[in-house]
């Protein structure tokens, strides 16, 4: 693999590469920086965790006119979450030089604060394309000054239905400008979409690096009355640390999810429905493994970045082949086993006939086992403390206070998420008899409450 030093870059961000640990590019870099530092557009599939944003991150900011205080490159995502990955990352990559604006703009949140911080300007705008439309629309951002436009993870844009909004931001682009193209997968859609956005694009492909998810796949027939019951016979034979549970409808995410907690089975609700603080804290919650189960519709699931995941289960037969293969990829990654469930009724076994070949295994679920004394809890509750990057807090400092003022040990604290207003923070659960209503960081009380 090729060092960053070979590639046109300044020596700043050559040596800010290496201190945030990006030693040598991956393949997809590899492939992608040469034309992309050329200014050619760029068709790249490549999955999730191939490196793709350091790729889009490395050409945008090596482009970047630090003193020309305009709106210079675009990103698009499919969902806040993603947006909010793409833009820290990007933020990281930044510290190269100083005084770079970085400005996420996603629906799901205030409008009103968006529009105080574009009055002050961007370097790079990173959002959704529905609230990114909006702003267009309102005047209240300019793509005037716009060199390099970044559609990243084109492929489920599309899939959630995002092809209008993407083409009327693109309206109001400038014609010449370098446009970049990442996805997954390169469905006729895609093809549809580059030849009208994209000029003369070079096509690359990272295939080295995604060597394929290692993955049980069962499938259990069932009656309709016994979806549930075979559901927790699972989790009680296979005993998974974290399971995504997918459903094809809000009602059924919401239904199931109150089934599992009344059989003593930690469990939360994700789908559209949801206000954006509510979505946040479940996410928070699956994340830092405060919650064991998630009960989630694709569309809510979209932009998950969600680590070592034990299973996945599909309470119902998925829509396609590809919907299939989106949802169990989520298991088994960085060399680590993974299992998938799919339950179906027998009214679905012509569907699930789709589904069988030789790596699959069919089976029935004929013999239940006595679950009464089986229960799901997870390791970890969050800790909510009001105050957050708005108040300058860090990490440490969080830490510092927990461990000190409160008296925990540093083993029982986990992950610790600083968002403007707010902190999350996992906590053991034999921990909870410690928390007070309140807690002083940096010389400041915060109220404290447990989500």
């Amino acid at each position: 693999m090729k060092n960053f030093s070979s590639l046109k870059l300044s020596d700043d961000m050559v040596k800010n590469l290496d201190n945030i640990g990006y030693k040598t590019m991956t393949p997809i870099q590899e492939k992608a920086l040469p034309f992309i530092l050329e200014s050619h557009d760029l068709i790249a599939k490549a999955k999730t965790g191939s490196g793709k944003t350091a790729a889009f991150g490395i050409g945008l900011l090596s482009k970047l006119d630090v003193k020309k205080f305009r709106v210079q490159s675009l990103v698009l995502c499919p969902t806040r979450e993603l947006a909010d990955q793409v833009a820290r990352e990007l933020r990281q990559i930044a510290k190269f030089t100083h005084n770079i604006k970085i400005l996420t703009l996603c629906g799901g949140v205030a409008f009103g604060p968006q529009l105080g911080s574009l009055r002050h300007q961007a370097h790079i705008i990173v959002g959704t394309p529905g609230r990114v439309l909006k702003h267009l629309n309102k005047n209240s951002l300019s793509l005037d000054d716009l060199n390099m436009l970044v559609l990243d993870e084109a492929d489920r844009m599309l899939d959630m239905g995002f092809i209008e909004e993407i083409q009327n931001v693109i309206d109001f682009a400038p014609k010449d400008r370098q446009t970049l193209l990442f996805s997954a997968t390169y469905p006729e859609e895609i093809k549809d979409l580059s030849k009208t956005i994209l000029n003369e694009p070079i096509e690359v492909e990272s295939h080295t690096e995604e060597t394929p998810n290692e993955i049980e796949e069962y499938f259990y027939e069932v009656d309709n009355d016994l979806k549930v019951k075979t559901l927790v016979n699972v989790f009680s034979s296979l005993k998974p640390k974290d399971v995504i549970v997918f459903c094809n409808t809000k009602l059924e995410c919401d239904e199931l999810a109150d089934d599992l907690q009344d059989l003593n089975i930690d469990a939360l609700s994700l789908h559209s429905d949801l206000e954006q603080y509510e979505r946040n804290d479940v996410l928070v919650q699956f994340a830092n493994k405060s919650c064991r189960v998630l009960v989630a519709t694709d569309v809510a699931a979209r932009g998950l970045d969600i680590k070592d995941l034990d299973m996945v289960v599909n309470y119902n037969i998925p829509h396609s082949e590809e919907t299939y293969t989106h949802r169990i990829g989520r298991t088994g990654r960085a060399g680590a086993k993974g299992i998938s469930v799919t339950i179906y009724t027998n009214r679905e076994r012509e569907k699930a006939e789709f589904y069988r070949d030789e790596k699959r295994e069919f089976l029935k679920m004929e013999n239940f086992s006595d679950t009464s004394e089986f229960e799901m809890k997870p390791e970890f509750f969050t800790l909510v403390i009001e105050g957050g990057k708005k108040d300058k807090l860090r990490k440490g400092d969080v830490l510092g206070s927990l461990t000190g003022e409160i008296g925990l040990n540093g083993d029982s604290i986990g992950k610790i998420d600083i968002y403007d207003r707010q902190t999350y923070v996992a906590i053991k659960a034999s921990m909870r008899k410690n928390i007070t209503k309140n807690i002083v960081i940096k010389k400041k009380r915060f109220t404290t409450w447990i989500l």
